[in-house]
């Protein structure tokens, strides 16, 4: 498969993917074949995590093939990271909450548990599996999702080690690493998500959905909800889209959403006119643990580039590469354009956004305006994942129309 970090490349595998959306994806979509063959599944989530390839350019692929009825399991996924971005979305306190605490948790783990800690990130554990994917997660920088929730739960369950050193450990090394629905996910595992409902990883399903190339001995036999002092907070209400300015304006893109010609229309219909655009150097770091891993990194940086070289196509503008998206890095190249506004796609709870909302308040200190563009996509959706994916799924034929 080709890992080009460009929206050629993603494309590219969205075109080869389509055909097989439908019944095929649906009867062999839990299967893991090993890193060999992963023909049964997209493999698209790096491209989409930095909307290099939107949501919408797969879904519409998808139907231009298959009927929604068809490829309603594929469809789903899709929709799943639109979900798990949402809930994020009205409950950002989760998010900051988890991110507070990675470190804390790893000064504290004992001697034993730092122990079964390295074991369990170097693929040393001698659980059969449970290392493989661990070594093909830093070598390759993906998992098949079911690997992933049996990874989380023999973490949690058997190797008893702490969710967020786990959801920490993913963010580092997956390509599609996104904080909604990778800490999401650990928390779903380690029942935080649906409050008491674990997800109990069996040497039975592991066996039979790796085609018997796994068969995990001495694994947890119950799952015990991890406990949390912290209440389920009360979901906020849904962003509302922000009017654009009009005038000169400056277009910066970050790397949760590199397709900034999707946003000509509506930049010109509120009458501003893109004279420079700028994408920082490299993504924001994912962990206060560790470094992001090389593989990240790169693919990180060649998506950055990519989506900068197109918006300086399609804009006709001036680009630079910022060193970062702190106000000491943007202002000088603001003020150098005489521009009266930034605009920038708006970025879902995580690390850009922590950034972002800084910078809104240091350029406000400056008499200058951030605006961050929207996607119908999102603003549609993300109001409806007030609750669990079951009622969101049921609003799914209606987002698609």
């Amino acid at each position: 498969m080709d890992l080009s970090p460009t929206r050629q490349a993603g494309l590219a595998r969205l075109e080869e993917f389509v055909p097989r959306a439908g019944r095929a994806y649906t009867a062999e979509r839990n299967l893991d074949r090993g890193p060999t063959d992963r023909t049964n599944v997209s493999g698209l989530s790096p491209w989409v995590r930095h909307r290099l390839v939107t949501e919408s350019d797969v879904v519409e692929s998808v139907l231009q093939q298959h009927s929604l009825d068809a490829a309603s399991k594929f469809v789903q996924e899709v929709f799943w990271r639109t979900y798990w971005k949402g809930w994020l979305e009205l409950r950002p306190s989760v998010w900051t909450r988890y991110s507070a605490t990675v470190e804390p948790v790893f000064v504290g783990l004992s001697d034993a548990e730092r122990t079964n800690f390295d074991a369990a990130v170097s693929g040393n554990t001698g659980i059969d599996g449970f290392d493989d994917w661990a070594r093909e997660l830093v070598s390759t920088g993906y998992l098949h999702n079911h690997a992933r929730m049996w990874f989380a739960s023999i973490w949690i369950f058997t190797l008893r080690l702490p969710w967020q050193l786990g959801a920490d450990f993913f963010m580092r090394h997956l390509l599609d690493g996104d904080p909604a629905s990778n800490t999401l996910s650990w928390r779903w595992v380690a029942g935080l998500q649906t409050v008491g409902k674990t997800y109990l990883a069996t040497t039975q399903n592991i066996e039979a959905a790796t085609g018997g190339r796994f068969r995990p001995h001495g694994l947890a036999t119950q799952a015990f909800a991890v406990e949390d002092d912290a209440p389920m907070p009360v979901p906020l209400a849904a962003p509302h889209p922000e009017s654009l300015p009009s005038g000169r304006v400056a277009l910066m893109l970050h790397e949760d959403d590199l397709h900034a010609e999707a946003f000509a229309q509506s930049l010109e219909a509120s009458g501003a006119q893109v004279v420079a655009v700028a994408a920082p150097r490299v993504g924001e770091p994912r962990s206060t643990l560790s470094p992001t891993s090389a593989l990240v990194g790169a693919f990180t940086v060649g998506a950055l580039n990519d989506g900068l070289d197109r918006a300086r196509e399609h804009f006709a503008a001036e680009a630079s590469v910022l060193e970062g998206i702190r106000a000491s890095d943007v202002l000088p190249w603001l003020q150098s354009h005489d521009v009266t506004a930034l605009v920038t796609p708006y970025a879902p709870v995580g690390p850009v956004r922590d950034r972002l909302d800084r910078l809104t308040v240091d350029l406000a200190g400056e008499g200058m305006t951030l605006a961050r563009m929207s996607r119908t996509w999102d603003s549609r959706a993300w109001p409806h994942a007030t609750r669990g994916f079951f009622p969101f799924r049921e609003r799914i034929p209606a987002l698609v129309r």
